[in-house]
């Protein structure tokens, strides 16, 4: 099947299709051969756009999606990421102005393009103030480096800020913020979502699979799956662990409504992603043909309405399991945060 770009980038008039092609992986995970041969894949398949990010493989993901696209850069959508440490040197990380002019110009090289489409801050910085990370960002879209800039995994009332300092400034306002969003992780849903869409920001959600948690892998009594993932965060895929077991139990019900429904748990998973209004395009990481051809296939699943409310009875609306699922490590619920000073 070919996808179309059906979607609207937020504000943008930017048209994007349905699924975005996640580079995570590409140049680590995959070698760089089946990497450039998944990415080629995808786009022959009409994806139009590649969201990778400077710290994945510690650049290597550009390098090998910056070959890839070599031939095809002015037919699709190309979207990095800076925030996360590169190399030793602490210098090398953060949302300042000083580290924004720098990465920048070593994904423009490391992509080899002369421009970005989308430029996002990974992850909130709570050492730079976001005034200056704005601006930053601004003159780089006055300089035509990049086209538009977002933001990832941001809290909504930072959100609110970063709209109210652009206003105030004269700047221009982020245009996306890319999150974690799937039949497991529903929290955006309170009060992210509605902000989003207040200010016509595109979201780019991620993680749809919910890191393999909606794989189908993760069954009650079933055994416990291998995850490439599981040192990266402690406890966070051990099916034995107290934490886990409400979500165990949620994943398995949503395989048997998956099941009943005559869907695979993936169609399920991936349509319901897409479903919210507030979801310009959802990112998949396919490491096989396979699964690229299953995530293609899960577009033009449509849910009926008594199937959404089966889902709702199992995940509560504004529902996440395990606190880190949400992308980070929220600062106001740390321990040092929580005591007297």
């Amino acid at each position: 099947m070919t996808l179309e770009a059906t979607r609207v980038l937020g504000r943008t008039g930017v048209p994007l299709t349905p699924l975005t092609l996640g580079a995570m992986n590409f140049g680590g995970a995959q070698e760089e051969g089946e990497s450039i041969r998944i990415i080629h894949a995808a786009l022959d398949a009409g994806i139009n756009a590649v969201d990778t990010a400077d710290v994945y493989t510690q650049g290597r993901s550009e390098e090998v999606v910056g070959k890839a696209i070599k031939d095809r850069r002015d037919d699709l959508f190309l979207a990095t990421k800076f925030h996360g440490q590169i190399g030793d040197n602490p210098l090398h990380k953060g949302n300042s102005r000083r580290w924004i002019r720098q990465a920048v110009e070593h994904s423009l090289r490391r992509l080899g393009t002369d421009h970005i489409d989308l430029y996002q801050a990974h992850r909130p910085d709570p050492a730079t103030d976001l005034l200056e990370t704005l601006q930053a960002l601004n003159d780089l879209i006055r300089e035509g480096k990049i086209r538009y800039y977002g933001t990832s995994v941001f809290p909504a009332h930072q959100q609110v800020e970063a709209h109210w300092l652009a206003e105030k400034h004269g700047l221009v306002a982020p245009h996306t913020e890319q999150l974690p969003y799937s039949l497991l992780i529903r929290s955006v849903e309170r009060e992210v979502f509605p902000v989003v869409e207040k200010y016509g920001v595109g979201v780019i959600s991620y993680g749809p699979l919910a890191a393999g948690w909606l794989s189908g892998k993760y069954r009650l009594g079933g055994a416990q799956p291998e995850s490439a993932r599981s040192g990266l965060i402690p406890g966070r895929f051990d099916i034995e662990a107290p934490q886990n077991e409400r979500k165990l139990a949620a994943a398995d019900a949503l395989a048997v409504l998956a099941e009943e429904s005559g869907l695979t748990l993936v169609d399920l998973a991936i349509a319901f992603a897409l479903n919210h209004p507030a979801i310009s395009s959802v990112i998949i990481g396919p490491r096989t043909q396979e699964h690229l051809d299953a995530y293609l296939k899960a577009v033009d699943v449509q849910l009926s309405d008594e199937i959404l409310d089966r889902i709702d009875e199992i995940v509560a609306p504004g529902t996440h399991f395990l606190e880190r699922d949400t992308g980070r490590d929220t600062p106001s619920l740390q321990p040092s945060a929580l005591r007297r000073k």
